[in-house]
């Protein structure tokens, strides 16, 4: 395969991206001069280079910091059909930010007979929302596309065709606000462009189900755990290093109960859209402060009670196995966030904790050290996340931007 390499443009580059544009558009209707420039000193151009020659750009505007317009792709005839293209909005699409409270409005508008720009824009994760005119009688029907940056459902009964040799047709069907362009189709007669109703979600009503089952959560966490710090109090045979991992755990599930109450009296009453970003923190909080140091401890406490070694390891192994499948499955906090190799070398110290620490005390050895490589695993696990980490935004990631509800 071919090695396409994209980079920033430069000034220097200019002339060589208006032949390209030249041999794209043709000479009649490549966009001025002036333009390119203009785009080059207020907005984002992309090339794509092949052995050092450019044989793609692409360019957007940014007229504010709500809104990012892809204004131009081109690719020299002779290189299109190799995914060139879709690579060169990639690249401008990854300007947008990742935070939800800072993430533009990402869009383009083409001829509503301008089919391949049509399917390309589909193809890249856009859908069309609306057809107006332009005023000119040479331009006609111009349709606008939207990229889509959250996950949306479709409703499977609300989907028609509509040919595209009638775009008068295709403004009525988009005069719902709810309804879009999803796909260019071939029928008998000619293509034909789908449209689907989008589901309407109660954004307020959906944060507030996850608010309070988060505090449902998060209070029968903190029960579990206060109840077996109450055991640990009265019995002689709970390690100290449990009883004050059990003391943090039950801090770190408190502190996630009240955030998630915070999170309630945010869409309540305090409106700072911050809502997000408040429900990452309770998250955080209640898996890497509750939920692992109590489930972690309880093979160190059979261990310790029981002294029967073969039982011990086999609770610890499968223990230790349960936490690693679980923690690369797509249910875990991890999975909503960017991995990088620190991530997995801790979430590999995570998972053998529970083996560790039983075989210290199976061993008779001090047990010590181990909760002190636990602790410190799980608070760096948690500084990373809430620190270093954008939204929890991996699961919209890894996912189709509109589907079917099942």
């Amino acid at each position: 395969m071919t090695t396409v390499r994209m980079r920033a443009a430069e000034s220097a580059d200019l002339p060589g991206l208006n032949a390209l544009l030249a041999d794209s558009y043709g000479a009649a209707a490549v966009p001025p001069a002036e333009t390119l420039a203009h785009f080059l000193a207020h907005g984002v151009v992309r090339v794509a280079e092949v052995g050092g020659l450019p044989v793609g750009c692409a360019a957007a505007e940014i007229p504010s910091s709500g809104h990012l317009r892809l204004s131009i792709t081109a690719i020299r005839p002779e290189t299109r059909r190799q995914g060139i293209g879709s690579l060169l909005v990639r690249d401008i699409l990854a300007e947008v930010p990742e935070a939800p409270e800072d993430r533009p409005t990402v869009s383009a508008v083409v001829g509503a007979g301008e089919l391949d720009s049509a399917r390309f824009l589909l193809s890249c994760g856009f859908i069309g929302t609306r057809v107006f005119e332009t005023g000119g009688a040479d331009d006609g029907l111009r349709l606008q596309f939207q990229h889509k940056s959250r996950v949306e459902y479709v409703d499977p009964d609300a989907r028609h065709l509509v040919p595209a040799a009638t775009p008068e047709l295709l403004r009525d069907s988009l005069a719902p606000a709810d309804h879009a362009v999803t796909g260019l189709v071939v029928l008998a007669d000619g293509p034909a462009f789908e449209v689907a109703r989008f589901e309407r979600d109660d954004p307020a009503t959906l944060q507030s189900g996850e608010a309070a089952a988060g505090i449902a959560f998060s209070g029968s966490l903190l029960a579990a755990i206060t109840f077996l710090l109450g055991i640990s109090f009265t019995s002689d045979h709970f390690p100290d290093d449990v009883r004050l991992l059990l003391i943090g755990a039950t801090f770190a599930t408190m502190l996630s109960l009240i955030v998630y109450a915070s999170a309630s009296g945010e869409l309540a009453r305090i409106r700072a859209n911050s809502f997000g970003r408040i429900m990452k923190w309770g998250n955080v909080l209640s898996e890497y402060g509750g939920v692992l140091p109590f489930l972690i401890s309880l093979p160190v406490i059979y261990a310790e009670v029981s002294r029967n070694a073969w039982i011990t390891m086999v609770l610890a192994v499968t223990l230790g196995v349960a936490i690693a499948a679980y923690e690369w499955s797509e249910f875990s906090i991890a999975y909503r966030f960017r991995r990088s190799g620190p991530d997995r070398a801790l979430l590999s110290v995570t998972a053998v904790s529970p083996v560790l620490g039983a075989a210290m005390v199976t061993a008779g050895t001090v047990s010590w050290p181990w909760a002190v490589l636990l602790l410190v695993t799980l608070t760096v696990r948690t500084w990373l996340y809430l620190a270093r980490r954008g939204a929890e935004a991996g699961i919209a990631q890894r996912r189709g931007k509109w589907q079917i509800r099942a």
